[in-house]
């Protein structure tokens, strides 16, 4: 049975985050407006556990924002070709692992971005799932346009909600942090659906969480290939549900410099400057399986990988003396599951930047 690889975008493949950027390029403090509601996003979607809430919802959030600041759909196609950070060797990777396994990538990023990811690395766009939304598709009157602009003022002055350790309720955040959430509440879930917000809310679904993961099972069942053949590599908290999907069904689930959220659900974790190791765990997996790739991990070294059916080029410059970090592999254990993401958390802040590598 042929295998198939699955990766996030923004993390395994290029460096941005998009929709941040979005924000920060076009709207006032948009970089803290984003940020804070990034963090409220965190905190519906992993302490307090909303029901039908789904993590990646900053992507629909943020959209009266951007509209409020006349973004266009072509102003987010030119800005996101324009501003794109591939991860080193990204291209050669999915080249590589296109020619073993069906290959796709599910993103909660805009469609916008993951056609300019897909022009310049040359895939297929048609091999991807990502947050379809047309801006040009939704008119807010001038009324509105100031609400917008005058919450998301009030927004980015708002302090960044931390989330306490095993928080499951709100009562275990502090009273200033409950205050924002409860406002923050206020304003999406109550006042913006009484504007042209609402139709913006109810339209657009950002591929995050559970939508990932049918995303994975469409894929799955139209190409007619089983989850246990499935090398998902995710880097954050948009990727839990299809880490689990795929794990809980015999697939391998690998976390690419990811934060917290996707150590805890990998089975690998992979902290790396270049994709090239994400290529050769997926040639292994390809060729060999789950459990021969997992023994490769565990003893990961040049001697161990030569033994194997790994494409001899891509071993050497695998293994070639990089100018930064050498790559690390690691079988993620709950005995250093939280010494590794403390790890991996630092290392993804140090290749995507502080401000992008602190999103979840």
């Amino acid at each position: 049975m042929k295998k198939a690889f699955i990766t996030d975008c923004e993390g395994p493949v290029s460096k941005n985050d998009n929709a941040f950027e979005t924000a920060a390029h076009f709207i006032p403090n948009g970089d803290k407006l984003f940020t804070v509601i990034s963090r409220y996003d965190d905190a519906l979607a992993d302490a307090l556990k909303r029901p039908n809430y789904k993590p990646g919802s900053t992507l629909k959030f943020i959209i009266p924002f951007f509209k409020a600041y006349s973004v266009t759909d072509s102003k987010m196609k030119k800005f996101s070709a324009q501003t794109l950070i591939l991860i080193s060797d990204s291209q050669e990777t999915l080249r590589h692992i296109r020619k073993l396994a069906y290959t796709f990538i599910v993103s909660t990023s805009y469609e916008h971005y993951i056609a300019a990811v897909c022009k310049a690395i040359r895939f297929p766009f048609k091999n991807t799932y990502c947050t379809k939304a047309s801006l040009n598709k939704y008119r807010i009157t001038k009324t509105e346009k100031a609400l917008y602009k005058q919450l998301a003022k009030t927004i980015s002055q708002m302090p960044l909600i931390e989330i306490p350790q095993k928080a499951n309720s709100l009562q275990d955040f502090s009273p200033k942090d409950r205050e924002t959430i409860e406002r923050l509440d206020r304003i999406f879930f109550e006042e913006l659906p009484k504007t042209s917000a609402g139709r913006i809310f109810s339209e657009i679904d950002p591929v995050g969480g559970s939508e990932k993961a049918e995303a994975i099972r469409e894929a799955a069942n139209k190409f007619g290939f089983s989850l246990r053949d499935i090398m998902y590599v995710g880097d954050s908290i948009t990727d839990e549900e299809a880490f689990k999907l795929v794990r809980d069904n015999g697939g391998l689930a690998v976390s690419f410099n990811g934060n917290h959220y996707a150590v805890r659900n990998a089975e690998i974790a992979i902290l790396s400057e270049s994709s090239l190791v994400t290529a050769a765990i997926a040639d292994i997996f390809s060729k060999l399986g789950k459990q021969e790739t997992l023994k490769a991990a565990a003893r990961w070294n040049l001697e161990t990988l030569k033994k194997l059916q790994i494409n001899k080029s891509l071993l050497t410059r695998l293994f070639a003396s990089p100018p930064g970090i050498p790559p690390k592999v690691k079988i993620v254990t709950p005995e250093n599951m939280r010494t590794l993401a403390e790890e991996s958390s630092r290392f993804r802040k140090k290749v995507r930047g502080e401000a992008v590598g602190g999103l979840a």
